[in-house]
């Protein structure tokens, strides 16, 4: 079996070759050839921790694999990652275990990758304003892949800390925004990466022709507020998935529905649709596009089969023997 460390994902997962995978196996999710089914989790009481289990198999692909992946956000205090996991890839003829690796890089490119799919299914194609809610790994993640598939001229960063926001800003060349709502204001694509129990993306503050991007969770909050929903088109990754609570979906919907602010039938499409082409996206310039991610265990399934495709090609990663013969 093939042991794969930060280093080694970090070094086979291509970006623009992950975003073409997540669009496959969004395509496949959607048209229901894929196995997924909704994600469980065990909580660690006292801590406000959780360690979520995430299965999936896209036969097109050929690919099947498990991630687990520990969600605790008090972390942040202690700087260190809130997100901790590993992912496991299996043979989906035998069953057999091919590899274990990084699973922390993987969350953060393979989300990474579903919202700039987002931005070039949805965004218009002029967008050149980005606004990163957030200063941790999904920021930073995020900043490099929707810039690879917009003509982004400006990156404004907003987020609670204004010393992380500098760090950060300074890494990719952009600009501190002294709030989220400063950070918002004109952007042509936002992207919430926090873990605000707060919402840190208003519908008040969004300009006609935003396009949203929000992959937070918070078991205890929500990123959006209701009117953020309810102004948008709404895609999702899957319909089922995305309008129960935690830890399964998403407050921001959930609670959107609960509220009577919009109802289940306000979602538009899964991204799957859009990249098939069996719904329609953005209508026209002046509408509102939001991409509500929840982490789909498919868009990890497609970023390990990949790592492990180029592991193998490259000599990458370490063996282990784990059931000597003989």
């Amino acid at each position: 079996m093939l042991v794969l460390s930060r280093r080694d994902v970090e070094a086979a997962l291509d970006p623009d070759r992950l975003v073409d995978a997540v669009a496959a196996a969004m395509a496949e999710l959607s048209a229901g050839r894929a196995s997924v089914p909704p994600r469980t989790a065990a909580e660690v009481a006292g801590v406000g921790g959780v360690l979520l289990a995430m299965p999936a198999h896209l036969p097109g692909l050929g690919a099947l694999a498990a991630k687990l992946v520990a969600l605790f956000p008090q972390n942040a205090a202690r700087g260190i990652p809130t997100h901790r996991a590993i992912v496991a890839a299996f043979d989906p003829e035998t069953g057999t275990p091919e590899a274990v690796m990084d699973g922390e890089v993987v969350t953060a490119m393979r989300t990474a990758a579903g919202s700039a799919l987002s931005a070039r299914l949805l965004a218009r194609e002029d967008a050149s304003v980005l606004a990163i809610l957030g200063t941790g790994v999904q920021a930073r993640a995020h900043a490099e892949a929707v810039r690879r598939v917009r003509p982004v001229r400006e990156v404004r960063i907003a987020g609670r800390d204004a010393g992380k926001a500098g760090v950060l800003a300074e890494e990719l060349g952009a600009v501190v925004a002294g709030s989220y709502e400063e950070a918002i204001a004109g952007a042509d694509i936002v992207c919430a990466c926090t873990h605000s129990p707060e919402p840190v993306v208003r519908g008040e503050w969004l300009d006609p022709g935003t396009h949203v991007t929000s992959v937070g969770v918070n078991p205890a909050g929500r990123e959006l507020d209701a009117d953020a929903v309810a102004r948008a088109l709404v895609v999702v990754e899957s319909r089922a998935a995305a309008v129960e609570p935690f830890p399964v979906g998403s407050n921001d919907l959930a609670w959107a529905i609960r509220d009577g602010v919009v109802g289940a039938d306000h979602v538009h499409a899964e991204i799957g649709e859009l990249v098939a082409g069996t719904r329609p996206g953005r209508t026209s310039a002046g509408e509102v596009t939001l991409y509500k991610s929840v982490g789909v265990a498919a868009q990890d399934a497609a970023a390990a089969a990949l790592v492990l495709d180029v592991a193998r090609e490259r000599g990458l990663g370490t063996e282990v023997e784990m059931w000597p013969v003989g």
